[in-house]
């Protein structure tokens, strides 16, 4: 079994087809009347629902299922291979998963 993500398009239009999805985000919280401040922080980045979206290609592909943490792991590492611009977003990703936030990195000693 194959783990590689079948390119479905460009990183640029894959990009601007998590922005609109975004957009969309965004319209539908300002119309259930929420206040910006209180949920921008909350919606993923463009990058992130990218690799959403290619991992959910993945799991569509594997008959619906969802894969273990291993398999999960290798399917994350494929995409970061195959989009290198989004290693970055996948390993942070990655590193939520494990109970590790972004915001857990260490703060270097400013003394």
């Amino acid at each position: 079994m194959s783990e590689a993500v079948p390119r479905r398009a460009s990183l640029e239009v894959l990009r601007a087809e998590a922005a609109d999805e975004r957009a969309v985000l965004v319209q539908e919280r300002l119309l259930g009347g929420e206040d910006p401040w209180d949920f921008m922080e909350d919606l993923p980045s463009v990058d992130e629902l990218v690799v959403y979206l290619l991992r959910a290609d993945n799991i569509a592909a594997n008959d619906g299922v969802r894969p273990n943490e291993a398999r999960n792991y290798r399917v994350m590492r494929q995409i970061a291979l195959e989009y290198p611009e989004l290693t970055p977003t996948v390993w942070g990703l990655l590193g939520e998963s494990t109970g590790r936030r972004r915001s857990d990195a260490p703060i270097a000693d400013a003394s």
